[in-house]
Order: structure tokens, then C-alpha cells, then sequence
């Protein structure tokens, strides 16, 4: 029996994905998890051999709850399922301890394989990912100004790129004006710029933003 709780709050989505898993695995139970608070509870109160876990979801952000499932269940595996490139966040999550990055526009055959790895105890990168992490590794590239930035600055860069404004970064994420600020200015300090507006070219240049 294979136990997998996903963490996504669009209904039809997790509908479409359970019906993959279980024409695709063998006694595959299914639960699901719309927020952080549904993730954390549901993996502290039941065992799960695998969470597939989407970054964007009301309240704290996939990328919080991998922290917090790294840290309570270290064991176990997670892979990050998200609309997101992988360009964006695919090294982030995996260096954060996530066992995989699938986009959600990939296969149903993808993503059986992923699963699959991950279950097997190994980790799951595209090829082009894997050439990205082997490079990285290696020093072979300075890389781009954003990949200085941390998680949570990372997050915040994408949120201003998009054009939101420091208000309402911080009604989303739940923090304070004053911290978003903080951020905001650590952001441009790190990246070697001025204005939002640099960031917003910067954003929409390299394909940061959607």
C-alpha cells in the first residue's frame, strides 16, 4: 500500500492527479491537504510514504512548508509538483531538501517516473536541471544576480517583478510592511540595484515572472 498526500488547493486539479496515481499505481491511497496547516497536521497525525507538495498555496508558501516537513519528517520523501519553471525554483527546492521537481505541465508518464525514484529513495531532476545543479557544483559559473537571493527574498523579488506593491507583499505573505520593506531593500542591495522598476526589468528579462 502506497500513501500519498497532496498538497494543492485547486479540487480539480487534485482530482485529475489522484485519478493518475491510481490507474498508474498499484494500492495507492490518496489524501489531500489544501494549506500548510492541512499538510503539517495530516503528516504529524498519519503516516505517508510521499508528499507531492505545490509551491503556490493560500497563506505560507509551499517553499515554508518544505522547511517545515525537512525538519519534522526528514525521512520523508517530497516531491515538488508546481506551475512554476524550473528555472525559477527547480535548484532552490532540492537544495531546501526536496526529493524532486515535476512542473505541472509535464506527462502523466513523468511524473509516474518521478514518483517512482523518489518512493526508491533516489531524487528526481530533469536533465536539464541536472546539467544546472553539475555546473553549479562545480563553480564553473558565477550565475545570475538573483540566485544570491534566499528563499524568502527570492519569493518576494517575484512578487515585486510581477508589479505588486509592497502592501500587498505584505497582506499575502503575512508580514509586515515594515519587514517586506526590510526585504525589499536586501533584495536590491544583493542584486546591485535601485528601483523596483529594475527589478521588474530584471524579473521580466530573465523570464522570472509570469
Amino acid at each position: 500500500m502506497i500513501r500519498v498526500l497532496i498538497a494543492d488547493d485547486h479540487a480539480i486539479f487534485h482530482r485529475g492527479l489522484r485519478e493518475i496515481l491510481v490507474r498508474a499505481l498499484k494500492d495507492v491511497i490518496c489524501g489531500a491537504a489544501e494549506n500548510a496547516h492541512q499538510v503539517l497536521t495530516q503528516v504529524q497525525t498519519q503516516n505517508w510514504d510521499l508528499v507531492i507538495l505545490d509551491i503556490t498555496m493560500p497563506g505560507r508558501s509551499g517553499l515554508d512548508v518544505l522547511d517545515d516537513l525537512v525538519r519534522v519528517k526528514p525521512k520523508l520523501p517530497v516531491l515538488v509538483l508546481s506551475m512554476h519553471p524550473e528555472d525559477h525554483y527547480g535548484m532552490r527546492v532540492l537544495k531546501a531538501g526536496a526529493a524532486g521537481y515535476v512542473m505541472k505541465g509535464s506527462t502523466p508518464e513523468e511524473l509516474i517516473k518521478a514518483i517512482h525514484k523518489v518512493l526508491g529513495g533516489g531524487r528526481y531532476v530533469t536533465p536539464a536541471l541536472a546539467e544546472k545543479l553539475a555546473v553549479n557544483l562545480r563553480g564553473h559559473t558565477k550565475g545570475a544576480a538573483h540566485e544570491a537571493l534566499s528563499r524568502r527574498e527570492f519569493e518576494i523579488f517575484r512578487m515585486i517583478g510581477s508589479g505588486k506593491t509592497i502592501g500587498q507583499i505584505a497582506a499575502e505573505l503575512h508580514l509586515s510592511i515594515t519587514t517586506v520593506s526590510t526585504y525589499r531593500a536586501r533584495i536590491l542591495e544583493k542584486m546591485n540595484i535601485a528601483t523596483n522598476a529594475d527589478i521588474i526589468r530584471y524579473a521580466l528579462h530573465n523570464h522570472l515572472v509570469d
